[in-house]
């Protein structure tokens, strides 16, 4: 009988972290969700899953979901890494304060996760992670400063990782969302985008699955762009 699919994740209470979370247990996978508010653990119930309530800024919260999840499936196949939102500001008013918190929501939320849950990964010898990141992490706008200056940091710490643990079988990659429906839309964002609207959590969540299963087992240390067109450069 074939091992069950496990897969948690973060920031998974709500938008494109509920819609992957739901995705996945579509497709066959026992999922464990966090989630800063209580919406997490509503879904994970509702998904025959398990839900904790707690913060990816937190190593104790992380390592608790981690503990959890092994304890009741033994075994973690995917890691979704999701993020809220960061400070937003002109760009020379961004406090350190700010650029702080910035840091623990876009980079150190994946680096936290990571750090307890590949090495499971590599004893068995198989294993994907995928981080949310966003479009404008190679063309940043400042609209988004924080977000686009750790997220460029991302980019490098999945290099960095996919090139080490290629050799373990264990996977990273970055799924980079343009204007998408957990947003709020406006005409001009929608018009900015060649396709004419704003995309779905449900199409980010359908790329994440595609990058969890095997017909992606020869991707890594990729950004994959999903916004419509909107980025245009290589």
């Amino acid at each position: 009988m074939a091992a069950e699919k496990v897969a948690i994740v973060t920031a998974g209470g709500s938008g494109m972290g509920a819609a992957a979370a739901r995705r996945l247990a579509k497709d066959g996978y026992k999922v464990a969700i966090l989630s800063s508010s209580g919406k997490g653990e509503a879904i994970a119930q509702e998904l025959g899953g398990l839900g904790v309530t707690g913060s990816n800024q937190s190593n104790e919260d992380l390592r608790r979901l981690t503990d959890l999840t092994l304890e009741r499936w033994g075994r973690v196949d995917v890691l979704v890494n999701s993020a809220g939102h960061g400070p937003r500001a002109p760009l020379i008013e961004i406090t350190d304060e700010q650029w702080h918190t910035g840091f623990d929501v876009y980079l150190m939320n994946v680096i936290r996760a990571t750090r307890l849950v590949a090495p499971a990964m590599i004893r068995q010898k198989n294993g994907t992670i995928i981080n949310i990141s966003t479009a404008w992490a190679f063309e940043p706008t400042a609209m988004f400063p924080t977000s686009a200056v750790f997220r460029a940091g991302l980019a490098a710490y999945t290099k960095l990782f996919a090139n080490q643990h290629a050799a373990d079988n264990v996977r990273m990659n970055n799924v980079l969302p343009g204007w998408i429906d957990s947003l709020p839309a406006t005409e001009e964002r929608r018009d900015s985008v060649p396709m004419g609207r704003y995309g779905t959590s449900e199409e980010i969540a359908a790329t994440i699955a595609f990058l969890a299963s095997e017909g992606a087992g020869y991707i890594t240390g990729q950004n994959i762009r999903v916004d419509g067109g909107l980025m245009r450069s290589l």
